[in-house]
């Protein structure tokens, strides 16, 4: 039925929560898209959920959105965004849980596993980022939005698959700098030019201006995958809900993820 629900599925001896919306056109007969939307440090799936609403779009665009919730450290939700290693926050087993959720879901709702997207806020957006890289075989495209990529990622990033990439990122960004900082987070230029070689497309974008924002899109219609780029020129360290062109920031973002399946574009 469509609507809002909570799901549990137990990982790694912990029981983990999410909230998932089916849309008012979901059909269980006819594989659905799956969008799964990470929330950012000391966050809640619920208020994220508010915060960053897809459930509109969801009812236009025929998709199903997930936002899984991250354990408690200290009392704070979080995501772990690298392999298990010091560079974690703690011991969770993030990429198994949602790895094990993204094949529960399409298992059980007739999700189609190779329209699945990972968009994230922050620290959620640096998780989404190791998804793509990690488990690129489960994962078409990402948006990220005020995050990076971790410091030796680019590294050890194993996906060989096309990945669409959109970073939605303020030049004002004091938590996670635009420009990347010394502890430990990359550049968003870096970013999107590993992306950029990673997908064999031209560093040549199509640019449009409104305002504050720039709009970048790497690659075209012919491209193994696209890159895109809103820099927000002035923008704080938020989950953007801005107008550009006519569409708001999320409908910009499923419109950029939804053109890519697990093998490129579509």
């Amino acid at each position: 039925e469509p609507g809002l629900y909570g799901g549990t599925l137990e990982h790694a001896g912990v029981e983990r929560e999410y909230v998932i919306y089916f849309p008012t056109s979901y059909d269980p007969n006819t594989p659905s898209p799956l969008l799964l939307n990470f929330h950012g440090f000391g966050g809640y799936a619920m208020d994220h959920m508010e915060w960053a609403d897809f459930r509109s779009i969801a009812d236009d665009e025929g998709f199903v959105v997930v936002y899984p919730q991250g354990t408690l450290l200290d009392g704070e939700p979080h995501w772990n965004a690298a392999l298990p290693s010091e560079d974690n926050k703690s011991d969770a087993e993030d990429f198994g849980f949602a790895v094990e959720l993204i094949d529960e879901l399409v298992a059980d709702y007739n999700l189609d596993p190779e329209r699945v997207y990972a968009s994230g806020y922050s620290n959620g957006g640096f998780f989404s980022y190791a998804m793509a890289c990690y488990h690129g075989d489960k994962i078409a495209a990402v948006a990220v939005a005020s995050g990076t990529m971790l410091d030796g990622l680019q590294d050890t990033c194993t996906t060989t698959s096309p990945t669409g990439v959109l970073s939605l990122h303020g030049t004002n960004d004091y938590v996670v700098p635009y420009e990347g900082s010394g502890d430990g987070y990359d550049s968003v230029d870096s970013v999107i030019n590993f992306w950029i070689d990673h997908n064999d497309i031209s560093s040549n974008p199509t640019t449009q201006t409104e305002g504050s924002i720039e709009y970048h899109i790497y690659g075209d219609d012919n491209s193994s995958a696209k890159v895109g780029l809103f820099k927000v020129n002035g923008g704080d360290h938020i989950w953007f809900n801005f107008d550009f062109d006519g569409q708001s920031a999320n409908q910009h973002i499923w419109s950029f993820l939804s053109q890519h399946s697990v093998n490129g574009l579509r």
